[in-house]
C-alpha cells in the first residue's frame, strides 16, 4: 500500500489554495479530484466576484477570512498576474421600505471592518451610474471581478511547483482510520482501485464534503454535518448593459438577491436566484428553466426600469452547499477534524468562499498543526 503524507480531495479553488498551501509548507501532496479537471464544480459556477465583507455576523469565520481573503487575493492576483478588476458594487434600495435593510449591512459591514463602505444618496448613485434607479446605496469599492478559472490554473501552478501530485478521474469511495493515518480507497475513472495511506486527508470536496465524510470509518458521525442543495440561477443579458459597477438589491434569504455582475469583458450576467433542492443528492440539475425569467426580470427591473423585454437568456447555474435547511439562519464555515488528528474537513464552503480561499487555506493550516 503507497503512503502519502498529505492528501486533498477536491480540485475546487478551495482545494486548490489547501493543496498549494501545504505544497509550499514542505508536505508531499497529492490531490484527488473526480472530474477530469479542476473546479469543475461551485468554483466555476458563480459570480467571480471578488467580496469585500459586509453581510457576515461579525468575528464569524466568513467575517474574518472574507476581510483577510481579499486583501490576500488581490495582492495574488497582482502578482500572479491573475487578470480582475477592483470595480465597486452599489446595494441599492429600491423602496423606503427596505431602509431598515440597508441600514444594518451598513452597520454589519463597519463592525467586520469595511470602513470604506458609506451611504450615498440616489443623486450620487444616478451620478455614478445613470440608468440605475433607487432611493438611496451604500457603495463599496472594494468589491471587484476575477476569472476564476486563471486563478485556479495559478493555485494549481504553485501547488505542481511546490511538488504536488494531481489525480483526475478519482473518486474516494470509502476509508477508515488507522493509527497512523486514513486508509483510503480511491476509484479511478476506468473502474480500477486502489488503497492509499495518507498521514493526513484534507476533506475539500465542497459540495459532497458531508458524504465523504460519511463514508470513512472511525470519524465521530454525530458531528459530521447533513449536506442541503441551493441552486442559483443565472441570465445573461444580450447586448451590453449601461453599468460599470456591480449592482446588488438588499439580500433574500438563502442568497445576495438577483444581483447583476461583469465579467473581465464587460458582459452582464444577473442572479444567482435561490432555488432549493433538498438534502443529499445523487445528481445536480443544472439546466437552467427560461421560465424563471419572469422573476429576473421583475427584479432587476426595481433597479434597472429600462432593461429591454426579450434581452435575458439562460446562462448557467450553480449550487450552494449548505449545512443548514432552509428555513435556518445561513450557517458560518465549519472546520472539523472530528476528534481526529490526521483529517480536516471543510463543510459550507459557499460564498465568499472564491474571496476567502487564501486566507481558508491558511486557518485550514494553523488548524492542523494544533491538536484536534
Amino acid at each position: 500500500m503507497e503512503k502519502l503524507d498529505a492528501v486533498v480531495v477536491g480540485a475546487g479553488v478551495v482545494g486548490l489554495a489547501v493543496a498549494r498551501a501545504l505544497a509550499l509548507a514542505g508536505r508531499e501532496v497529492m490531490v484527488i479530484e473526480n472530474h477530469a479537471a479542476i473546479g469543475m464544480e461551485t468554483s466555476s459556477r458563480n459570480s467571480e466576484v471578488i467580496h469585500a465583507g459586509l453581510y457576515y455576523p461579525t468575528n464569524s469565520l466568513k467575517a474574518k477570512l472574507c476581510l483577510a481573503g481579499r486583501s490576500t487575493l488581490y495582492d495574488y492576483c497582482e502578482q500572479r498576474r491573475v487578470p480582475h478588476r477592483r470595480c465597486g458594487k452599489l446595494i441599492v434600495e429600491a423602496t423606503d421600505s427596505q431602509r431598515p435593510k440597508l441600514d444594518a449591512i451598513l452597520a454589519q459591514a463597519h463592525a467586520n471592518g469595511c470602513t470604506e463602505v458609506r451611504q450615498i444618496s440616489a443623486a450620487e448613485a444616478h451620478e455614478m451610474e445613470p440608468a440605475l434607479s433607487c432611493v438611496v446605496a451604500l457603495h463599496s469599492p472594494m468589491t471587484g471581478i476575477i476569472d476564476s478559472h486563471a486563478l485556479m490554473l495559478a493555485m494549481q501552478g504553485d501547488a505542481e511547483n511546490a511538488g504536488a501530485m494531481f489525480a483526475f478521474d478519482s473518486r474516494l469511495i470509502s476509508g477508515e482510520t488507522v493509527e497512523n493515518g486514513i486508509v483510503i480507497r480511491v476509484r479511478a475513472g476506468d473502474g480500477s482501485e486502489i488503497e492509499l495511506e495518507a498521514g493526513l486527508l484534507v476533506n475539500c470536496a465542497g459540495l459532497w464534503a458531508p458524504r465523504t465524510a460519511r463514508a470513512i470509518e472511525g470519524l465521530d458521525r454525530a458531528s459530521i454535518p447533513r449536506a442541503w442543495f441551493a441552486k442559483g440561477n443565472y441570465y445573461s443579458l444580450v447586448g451590453r448593459a449601461p453599468f460599470s459597477h456591480l449592482i446588488y438589491p438588499v439580500p433574500e434569504p438563502g442568497g445576495l438577491g438577483v444581483h447583476l455582475t461583469l465579467d473581465l469583458g464587460g458582459q452582464a450576467r444577473f442572479g444567482p436566484d435561490v432555488e432549493w433542492l433538498g438534502e443529499d443528492l445523487d445528481d445536480i440539475p443544472y439546466a437552467v428553466d427560461p421560465a424563471r425569467a419572469d422573476r429576473f426580470y421583475r427584479e432587476i427591473r426595481s433597479y434597472w426600469p429600462d432593461l429591454p423585454e426579450g434581452s435575458l437568456q439562460p446562462a448557467y447555474a450553480g449550487v450552494r452547499p449548505k449545512i443548514v435547511p432552509p428555513e435556518n439562519p445561513a450557517a458560518d464555515f465549519m472546520l472539523s477534524r472530528h476528534g481526529n488528528p490526521h483529517y480536516l474537513g471543510l463543510y459550507g464552503i459557499e460564498s465568499p468562499g472564491l474571496t476567502a480561499s487564501l486566507a481558508l487555506a491558511d486557518h485550514a493550516l494553523s488548524l492542523l498543526q494544533a491538536r484536534p
